[in-house]
């Protein structure tokens, strides 16, 4: 499919630049060009699609109707899937996870949605795609998407909205219920500009850290030796999975960010589920998303929250292991 794309980075820089194709530089900018160019294709088309899911199925319509129906545990399901696809990092998701709390949805099922938002979304799906191939793409996908749902429904089993903080306690205390939603009477023709608008919008906002991802990812590529990597995460011991998680909490990225650097862990020998694991800690659980939750939760509710993430995390990186 970017057979062409990949004759033209070759063109443009070993011909056109004049650098050597047997040289680290060569290397690095070849990477950089090609995986750019491909990644922005494939994340306008991908995220223009989930503009038009998110256009029909807007957050206040779900409040309403996970509040008005009974789904016998699908809800964490659904919230989840909601949260995959959703533009969101962890640190935009706690805004809406605030919104739901206050709309008055079961704090399991808010978990669910906080939990899938920033590991599964558009800009992660197109650079899998690109980077990974399909079975990839699907298996991160719907990992992503069950680990949210049972994360959500052991955190709802626990009882938690104690340790929520008093201020969302007031808040919920205080609430009227009232229908948020009102049916556009708008045709799909008639929205397409706006969609075509927040496409372009969510590639403004991340194509920096594509950019910056990409080009990280680019020089290790070039430049790093082939067996850095799998000096420390290589070799498929059982706990470089959960040394991966570890390394990754206190870091913070996004997925445009994240995943060119993941697709140099696994050409440099690492397995492709420890890179992911890696990648699920920097995006799904970060200090600065610690921080915002401060305002909605207990420190004891962060910790239970965190702890429980990382375990499905750790999980999830064996799982890949073992079926990719």
């Amino acid at each position: 499919m970017f057979d062409w794309l990949q004759h033209f980075a070759d063109w443009l820089i070993y011909s056109v630049c004049g650098i050597g194709a047997d040289t680290h530089l060569g290397t690095a900018l070849n990477f950089f060009i090609y995986d750019t160019i491909k990644i922005l294709i494939l994340l306008f088309i991908i995220v223009f699609i989930m503009g038009i899911v998110n256009t029909y199925l807007p957050i206040e319509r779900l409040k309403n109707y996970l509040n008005k129906n009974k789904l016998y545990g699908l809800e964490y399901l659904f919230s989840s899937i909601f949260g995959a696809i959703t533009p969101f990092c962890s640190c935009s998701s706690v805004p809406l996870f605030i919104g739901f709390v206050q709309g008055g949805i079961p704090l399991g099922v808010t978990f669910a949605f906080l939990i899938t938002s920033p590991l599964v979304n558009e800009v992660a799906i197109a650079m899998f795609l690109g980077m990974f191939g399909v079975k990839a793409t699907l298996i991160y996908v719907s990992s992503g998407i069950m680990l949210g749902t049972l994360g959500g429904w052991i955190l709802g089993k626990f009882n938690l909205e104690p340790l929520l903080s008093d201020w969302v306690k007031n808040i919920m205390a205080q609430k009227q219920q009232q229908d948020y939603y009102q049916e556009e009477k708008r045709t799909f023709k008639q929205r397409i500009p706006e969609i075509t608008q927040n496409a372009w919008d969510i590639i403004k906002g991340v194509i920096l850290y594509i950019i910056i991802g990409v080009a990280i990812g680019g020089a290790m590529h070039g430049y790093v030796p082939e067996n850095f990597f799998n000096t420390f995460l290589g070799g498929g011991q059982w706990w470089t999975v959960p040394l991966a998680v570890i390394l990754a909490v206190p870091m913070y990225a996004n997925a445009a960010g994240v995943v060119p650097i993941i697709q140099v862990f696994v050409a440099k020998g690492v397995p492709l589920g420890t890179a992911i694991a890696f990648m699920m800690g920097t995006v799904g659980l970060s200090l600065p998303e610690a921080t915002l939750l401060k305002k909605v939760m207990s420190l004891k509710l962060i910790a239970i929250f965190f702890g429980v993430v990382t375990l499905a995390i750790i999980f999830s990186g064996f799982l890949f292991n073992m079926v990719l």
